[in-house]
């Protein structure tokens, strides 16, 4: 939703601007110059990325429209699942929640945690160290540093579509360049025509240079940074059930952990001790 309104103050800025200071705004209005532009830059981005890299940028674009998926809500829904999980662990032993983690789908625990659920990375992440703590031998450290690289590999492959994007957004303005210089040339071999057809076929090639700085830096540069901002985000839900379950693994309370948990949040959307112990106690 913010998207959608920041491109329509981008656009009612500069177009406003320009029709304020007295110009014509069909003079702006270049379909040729958009496909020279529009082509180049997709052809480039063909080029440039890999199947892979294509793919994850298509899949993430349509975040770009829609809000945060990581709410406080979602953050509370986690850390209640986190303590129910682990209180099971402490009441009837590790074994208890063996076939909560073999198919989380058909656990009646999972099944109150529907945000938590619909997240297949967060239910596979919890579920695979669940699984080691409940028939391997590895002890705290070795899960942490497991657990670092894999929400490092998660971090990057998050990253993937907004580096592909900054990319694209960085070459606009020099697409908008090209696209001016081939205005400039057919002006150039139109000379001898009127001076006021010469004229705007000069206008025409400057708009070239206008559309690709306006698309770099109002349109596809401003949604690389929002999609990087979504990875953070995305990061933070491992962060927090990694420290969960380490604290655990020490020997801390369930209750403890989640507090443990509830520290790695940011303060917007970190819930009060309080109002997270009776959320917790209404879930159970």
């Amino acid at each position: 939703m913010f998207v959608i309104i920041g491109y329509i103050i981008v656009c009612g800025s500069v177009f406003g601007g320009f029709a304020m200071a007295g110009g014509h705004l069909g003079a702006l209005f270049q379909p040729i110059e958009l496909l020279m532009i529009g082509g180049a830059a997709l052809g480039a981005f063909l080029v440039g990325n890999t199947s892979k890299a294509i793919k994850a940028t298509l899949k993430a674009f349509p975040t770009c429209f829609k809000g945060s998926a990581y709410t406080k809500d979602s953050y509370m829904e986690l850390m209640a699942l986190l303590y129910e999980l682990l209180g099971k662990v402490r009441k009837e032993g590790l074994m208890s929640i063996e076939g909560d983690v073999e198919k989380p789908d058909e656990s009646p625990i999972f099944a109150k945690y529907p945000k938590i659920l619909s997240d297949h990375h967060v239910v596979e992440f919890i579920t695979d160290y669940l699984r080691i703590m409940v028939s391997g031998n590895l002890n705290a450290m070795e899960i942490e540093n497991l657990m670092d690289v894999e929400i490092e590999t998660h971090h990057h492959e998050a990253l993937l579509p907004s580096h592909t994007i900054a990319k694209l957004g960085d070459g606009m303005p020099a697409f908008g360049i090209v696209a001016a210089v081939m205005g400039v040339v057919h002006t150039m071999e139109s000379v001898g025509i009127p001076p006021a057809e010469l004229g705007m076929l000069i206008a025409h090639a400057l708009v070239g240079t206008f559309l690709g700085i306006l698309l770099a830096y109002g349109f596809v540069g401003p949604l690389a940074g929002l999609l990087e901002q979504k990875a953070e985000e995305s990061t933070k839900m491992f962060q927090t059930i990694k420290v969960t379950l380490l604290a655990n693994l020490n020997g801390y309370a369930p209750a403890m952990a989640v507090e443990f948990g509830r520290k790695v949040l940011i303060s917007t959307e970190r819930p009060g001790f309080t109002e997270l112990e009776e959320h917790v106690k209404q879930k159970r």
